[in-house]
């Protein structure tokens, strides 16, 4: 089973959104994790909002900080604005997207940037398990 990790600055927005769309669509058929390189104490909470619109809740959620162990164990790290402190390993697929911060935006905004987030997911997955 393909290990996708999803990893941005905070792990509070963009990361947690992608890790939970990735997780819905994949029916179990992908093991997901996400991180940030400098994980904020909460998510936000319009990315909680937005997610819920979709039946997705991340209310549990939390921001987790990122470690070497958990790229050595996945097969594709997904970057998202965390620059050089994402770490690279040898022999792992990456794919950096480029995607609006949600923090401090409105939820309509964020709606935009998390269907962003879904129509990469859905690319991603179709990759993973075709």
């Amino acid at each position: 089973m393909p290990e996708v990790l999803v990893v941005c600055v905070h792990n509070a927005g963009r990361s947690q959104m992608a890790a939970a769309l990735l997780d819905h669509h994949a029916r179990g058929r992908v093991r997901v994790l996400s991180a940030g390189s400098a994980p904020a104490d909460d998510l936000n909470p319009a990315v909680v909002e937005a997610m819920a619109e979709l039946g997705i809740d991340l209310s549990g959620a939390y921001p987790k900080p990122l470690t070497d162990e958990a790229v050595e164990l996945s097969d594709v790290v997904v970057t998202m604005g965390c620059g050089d402190a994402c770490p690279f390993h040898p022999g792992k697929r990456y794919e950096d997207w480029q995607l609006d911060d949600p923090a401090g935006q409105d939820l309509a905004t964020v709606r935009v940037i998390r269907d962003a987030i879904d129509d990469r997911v859905r690319a991603l997955l179709d990759a993973l398990v075709a």
